[in-house]
């Protein structure tokens, strides 16, 4: 197998070797401070016993399972604790793939390129179904695009990168879709607390066996670093599911798992509702900024991505490297999301300069 580097690791190096300061926009690292019940754990930890410091169940430590179990309303047994959302979303593709005769797996474009990479690396073959203009799913293409050979649909709510929040009727309806050809559908909803519409709720509301459930604490809880998600399964999907994590991980990290239950436990609302209005503050600057360079912008649900699109200006590597090199401003370019938006450009508004990074682009677009 042939490694080939990411191209987020790529725009990444190269802005970090340009000859002038860069807004870096590249990447979902958020940039606001974790709960200070995180770091209280992390602390309490250091002093704990000998026996602490060794592996933990391969699923996770029984007291946050119980404590992801009791607020996603379903039975402990259900919970995987994995290695971020990553390994989530791999263990539920894996599951998928071999519960079904199918190696099909149906994917949004455009789509978080690490979703078609695991599909390849399990042997399924990755198929790319377009969205609409604002982001939100086109069902009749679902529809078409389904058969016999779709063992898996992946989506993601709220979406990265266009933004797009599903409604649970959506995604009801692409579990149908789902249940027609006997496949399974996984959605990752790791950007559950980024959601600015308010009517975001979680597929594990819907009664189904079809579904995977995947989400992790790295964006929430800004510590992208620790390495700590969960996914819940279906019975028939579980024992799969278990044999590969403990095969692949054996387990997850321990000091992380106890430092994310002491914040589960101790960080109330406002913590998330502070870091969602500074998200939307910083969306309204930087929309502003892409209206007065004239671009074409998504005005993103939930997230914290803006997909943006410039006239003769296409999302290319090439000229990601330009906005580095010219107006010192790194995103990512579109192609890397698939085929549907290759024209745009994607920028992460985790950063505090934001709105220099609109100045930048401004001054840029008007000077060409």
């Amino acid at each position: 197998m042939h490694y080939e580097r990411p191209q987020f690791f790529r725009v990444m190096q190269y802005a970090a070797g340009a000859d002038r300061d860069v807004v870096d926009m590249v990447s979902g690292n958020p940039d606001w401070e974790p709960p200070q019940a995180l770091r209280e754990g992390l602390h309490e930890y250091a002093d704990a016993e000998p026996s602490s410091f060794q592996y933990p169940p391969s699923e996770g430590l029984r007291a946050l399972r119980e404590e992801i179990a009791a607020r996603r309303n379903v039975d402990s047994e259900w919970v995987i604790v994995t290695n971020g959302a990553g390994e989530a979303n791999y263990l539920g593709m894996a599951a998928g793939l071999s519960a079904h005769d199918g190696s099909e797996v149906l994917l949004t474009d455009p789509v978080y390129p690490y979703y078609p990479g695991k599909a390849e690396l399990l042997g399924g073959e990755p198929t790319l179904v377009p969205t609409e203009r604002d982001g939100s799913l086109d069902l009749a293409a679902f529809e078409r695009a389904a058969s016999p050979e779709t063992a898996v649909i992946v989506l993601n709510t709220p979406n990265n990168p266009t933004g797009a929040v599903y409604s649970l009727e959506t995604v009801r309806a692409v579990a149908d879709v789902a249940a027609s050809v006997d496949a399974t559908l996984v959605v990752d909803e790791v950007y559950d607390h980024f959601d600015f519409t308010g009517e975001f709720e979680s597929a594990l509301t819907l009664d189904s066996d079809r579904i995977v459930v995947t989400t992790a604490y790295s964006k929430s809880m800004a510590i992208t670093g620790f390495r700590v998600g969960y996914t819940v399964l279906p019975e028939r999907l579980r024992d799969d599911a278990r044999t590969r994590h403990m095969l692949v991980n054996v387990t997850s990290s321990r000091p992380a798992q106890y430092a994310v239950l002491r914040a589960l436990r101790e960080t109330d609302a406002d913590y998330y509702a502070r870091n969602r209005e500074l998200l939307r503050e910083r969306v309204a600057a930087f929309t502003d900024a892409l209206d007065a360079a004239g671009a074409d912008y998504s005005s993103p649900d939930g997230a914290f991505y803006v997909l943006a699109r410039f006239d003769d200006f296409p999302g290319t590597m090439a000229n990601t490297e330009r906005l580095i090199d010219e107006a010192g401003v790194a995103g990512m370019p579109g192609e890397t999301f698939g085929e549907a938006r290759s024209d745009w450009f994607r920028f992460a508004l985790v950063t505090p300069r934001v709105e220099t990074a609109a100045e930048r682009l401004t001054a840029f677009f008007a000077d060409r």
